[in-house]
């Protein structure tokens, strides 16, 4: 019996839950569907998910489709209009058994999408064999209590919930049973982690019990923070904790001040400044990647400028670069636009400087000794998540030492080192 089909787009979150939500399709013996896990975070997102659905379709004429996912929970109506579509659920629905079992019945309803506001619990999904067999990734929290000008994703994943420190161990435990080596949490806003739960539980605190209780878990690695809601004990295990990676992916998302307002980020440029220079002085090792957002509404070149800056003030080296895209609903979308070429200029620029920090920081490893997590047969992460290419082909899931050799650009290339 082969699987369902199960085409994600956007985030980890959502690849995720698309290894939930095959598994689900398969026990309902669902495994003729295709299912579309849609993303919502931008109009092109949404575009992009259309466009899945009617290859899908003309693909697979006989099968049963099915889309859920943020854009399907935001716009239901969207995609239960279009006539490729058996069945629209939602994203509290999406993750749940029975749903898909009353797909299976020849009454099932074709819309299946509840108010995502009302939700109050995440479910702890253990899920074996997702990712690569070196890396396993952990829902530790779903939604998000802000409400960022541009962002409709609150409005796709409801209020924040967090799982239970306790269900959140057991599972990294039995990843580590399993025999993956590296453990990534997983959210939507991991750093409001534990707000919702009894005590005073918080991101930082469910990483020391994490490390603590699983002292087999080789390498233990954060998604994407918001750096202004790290808390103490998130510092001191940055400093502390050699099994938390060196790598830090902030949402920063601009370098201005008037725009972080308009944006109604919770920080100011010097908030993020300072962050950096903190992290990197209690881990001198530690690398930082950023969401930046290019060309938002009102912003002019000056603005834009201070965004430059802030790349090399911060010292990022990864930087993940979204052009302005107006996303209907939210107030970001009915302020005076930044024409269009523009967006794409200054993307382009943002790009182009992200690609000079990388190389730089690349080049500084010539020569040294990195420790080398294998993906495949002969690449691999530094614990800065850098991808190293391999002298030696070696099974995924191995943890070795390899002396950095150069590196095109974008990789490392190393050499294998015996023992």
């Amino acid at each position: 019996m082969s699987d369902p089909t199960v085409i994600t787009l956007g985030c980890r979150l959502n690849a995720y839950e698309s290894e939930l939500v095959r598994r689900h399709a398969a026990e309902a013996g669902l495994e003729d569907a295709v299912i579309i896990n849609t993303c919502a975070v931008t109009a092109e997102a949404v575009r992009q998910s259309q466009q899945a659905i009617r290859r899908a379709r003309r693909e697979r004429p006989d099968a049963k489709v099915i889309v859920t996912g943020c854009a399907a929970q935001v716009d239901p109506d969207l995609f239960a209009g279009m006539a490729e579509v058996d069945h629209v659920i939602g994203n509290a629905e999406k993750v749940k058994r029975e749903t898909f079992l009353g797909l299976n019945l020849a009454n099932s309803e074709r819309v299946q999408v509840n108010d995502i506001m009302s939700v109050r619990e995440t479910a702890s999904h253990l899920i074996d064999g997702f990712g690569t067999r070196a890396r396993a990734y952990v829902q530790v929290q779903n939604g998000c209590d802000h409400r960022c000008t541009f962002c409709i994703i609150p409005y796709g994943r409801g209020p924040s919930r967090s799982v239970p420190a306790g269900e959140v161990v057991a599972q990294v435990r039995r990843l580590v049973e399993a025999g993956y080596l590296e453990v990534v949490l997983t959210g939507v806003d991991i750093t409001s982690y534990g707000n919702d739960l009894p005590g005073r539980m918080s991101l930082g605190r469910l990483v020391r019990q994490i490390l603590r209780h699983v002292p087999e878990l080789k390498r233990l690695r954060l998604s994407s923070i918001d750096q202004v809601e790290a808390d103490k004990d998130l510092m001191d295990a940055i400093a502390e904790e050699q099994r938390l990676m060196p790598h830090l992916h902030l949402s920063l998302q601009a370098g201005d001040d008037l725009i972080l307002k308009r944006m109604k980020r919770r920080h100011l440029r010097s908030d993020a400044i300072r962050f950096c220079e903190t992290a990197r002085r209690l881990r001198p090792d530690v690398v930082f990647g950023a969401d930046l957002i290019a060309g938002f509404p009102t912003e002019t070149e000056q603005h834009f400028e201070n965004t430059l800056r802030l790349v090399e003030e911060c010292g990022l080296t990864y930087l993940h670069v979204f052009p302005f895209s107006p996303r209907k609903g939210t107030p970001a979308a009915r302020m005076p636009q930044v024409d269009r070429k523009e967006v794409k200029e200054r993307a382009a620029r943002l790009r182009s400087l992200g690609s000079k920090v990388l190389a730089r920081f690349l080049e500084q490893q010539h020569g040294s000794v990195v420790e080398v997590l294998t993906e495949g047969a002969n690449v691999g992460r530094t614990a800065q998540f850098a991808e190293v290419k391999l002298s030696d082909e070696v099974p995924a899931g191995a943890l070795l030492s390899a002396r950095i050799q150069g590196d095109d650009g974008q990789r490392l290339a190393g050499e294998v080192l015996a023992g």
